[in-house]
């Protein structure tokens, strides 16, 4: 393992790493949602979108059934599980990290149990009986700060000021704007109120038996709250990220965020948003709750790649079966060391290995370590470059994820790559039929001493291996790739 950061959320039978900013996905099953309500109130509609957003970048997918714009109107638990039980319950069984929005304890108790690993609640987990679903569960849990109230930060205009050159006790009025004026209110006030809740409710969850690694802290941006306490609350992202939980920025299309780009037409505010986004990564927030995932992915994946040294270990497997096999191989993997901020570390033996999924002729097939630092979807789209310029032809129609027959020149396949998991129809990972291919597993040898030791303890399921397919029958040699 290559990182020093293992920072991780917890989130039921998923580990999240923390070491690079997490994309959750917004899929809202309302009709009154304030920029997209309506747009994915079909079951089936919300289950395509949720898949979109995974193939675009998201690594959690936030389910909600009830609104809470402005002047929103309160929807019964029955009518909200309705809207999203349906749809939690595809987009798990589809294998995406699925989070579910809700105040209500029996929609989130419900959702859990379907295999949501995340509760996302807006009211902080301040009903009794959304602790008590975090107790029984193991899910991650998202604590918001809302105070319907409002935080009431505005400055007075007048105080009264103590005159050093006047006797002890004799004091004279001096106007604020005379003497000190601010375009934000106190941060101190503000924070203390919204630290102080996120704190206090913590320690409510964790005395109830949630360990502290399942609990992720929301400041509720927008949620009661003026522009200049928002902009005063993003400011401090420091702050609230040295209380020691991952912290979520949730700032899409808000309010504030048109208050200070000028845009009004909330849908139009992407860019905006993004702006916000990597302001709030700086300060060392890593799950990013958006509307737009693509955009925002686009511009998290550029500002990472040229601000932090990220590399990973990663594990590629090629194959091929068409003309000079090994050649082949060979090209590959040097075509792979000249991918940007990608290196090839080492590559294994070529083996033949028996035909395996339909395939009509033996393969050789060998695998590759790599160094990246690129977004794995980014790195599989740079792939996918490399098999076409040797020539890869693919058969049309085919499911990506589904290993297909037709001969190959050559076949890059992202088998792993350090703290990732992904689902989704362009990318899997761990890649869903590692552990019972002989031909990745045996090569994998020549770089590691025990690789299926090493898989196992990355959560990768091994086949025994006269259980396995594609076999290897031959040691081909060494690849002269440098």
């Amino acid at each position: 393992m290559l990182r020093e950061n293992y920072a991780t959320w917890h989130c039921g039978s998923h580990e999240i790493s923390l070491t690079r900013p997490r994309i959750m996905g917004i899929l809202n099953v309302t009709p009154d949602s304030f920029s997209d309500g309506g747009v994915n109130l079909d079951h089936k509609k919300a289950v395509a979108r949720g898949l979109e957003m995974l193939d675009e970048g998201a690594d959690i997918i936030d389910v909600g059934g009830e609104s809470t714009r402005p002047g929103h109107e309160s929807v019964s638990a029955q009518e909200e599980a309705e809207r999203v039980v349906p749809v939690v319950r595809a987009l798990v069984e589809a294998g995406a990290v699925v989070s579910v929005d809700t105040r209500h304890a029996d929609v989130a108790r419900m959702c859990v149990r379907l295999g949501a690993a995340i509760v996302n609640d807006v009211s902080g987990f301040t009903d009794p009986e959304m602790v008590q679903v975090a107790a029984d569960t193991d899910c991650g849990c998202v604590v918001m700060h809302w105070s319907h109230e409002g935080l009431g930060t505005r400055a007075p205009r007048r105080q009264v000021l103590l005159d050093e050159s006047r006797p002890t006790g004799s004091a004279i009025q001096h106007p604020v704007s005379s003497q000190r004026r601010f375009t934000l209110p106190d941060q101190a006030q503000v924070m203390r109120q919204v630290m102080g809740f996120l704190g206090d409710q913590a320690r409510v969850l964790m005395r109830a038996g949630v360990s502290r690694d399942r609990i992720c802290m929301d400041p509720g941006a927008g949620f009661d709250k003026l522009a200049d306490e928002d902009v005063v609350i993003q400011r401090a992202t420091r702050s609230m990220v040295s209380m020691g939980y991952p912290l979520m920025c949730a700032v899409s299309r808000k309010r504030f965020v048109g208050a200070v780009s000028g845009v009004a037409d909330a849908a139009a505010r992407d860019a905006a948003t993004a702006g916000v986004c990597i302001s709030a990564i700086e300060g060392g927030a890593r799950i990013l709750r958006v509307h737009n995932v693509a955009a925002v992915s686009q511009a998290v994946n550029a500002y990472w790649a040229v601000s932090h040294r990220d590399p990973r270990q990663g594990f590629v497997s090629l194959g091929s079966n068409v003309g000079n096999r090994v050649a082949n191989l060979a090209r590959a993997a040097q075509l792979i060391d000249d991918i940007p901020l990608t290196c090839v570390v080492s590559v294994s033996h070529a083996y033949e290995t028996e035909p395996a999924y339909g395939i009509a002729t033996p393969v050789a097939n060998a695998v590759a370590e790599i160094r990246t630092e690129l977004h794995p979807l980014v790195l599989m789209d740079k792939l996918i470059e490399v098999e076409d310029a040797l020539g890869r032809i693919r058969e049309k129609g085919r499911d990506p994820k589904k290993p297909g027959s037709a001969p190959r020149i050559i076949d890059c396949d992202l088998m792993w790559l350090e703290g990732e998991t992904h689902a989704g129809a362009r990318l899997t990972l761990p890649h869903p039929r590692l552990g019972e291919r002989d031909y990745a597993i045996v090569p994998m040898e020549d770089l590691m001493h025990d690789p299926e030791r090493f898989l196992a303890h990355a959560g990768v399921p091994v086949t025994p291996r006269d259980e396995r397919v594609g076999h290897v029958t031959a040691d081909l040699g060494e690849i002269s790739w440098e």
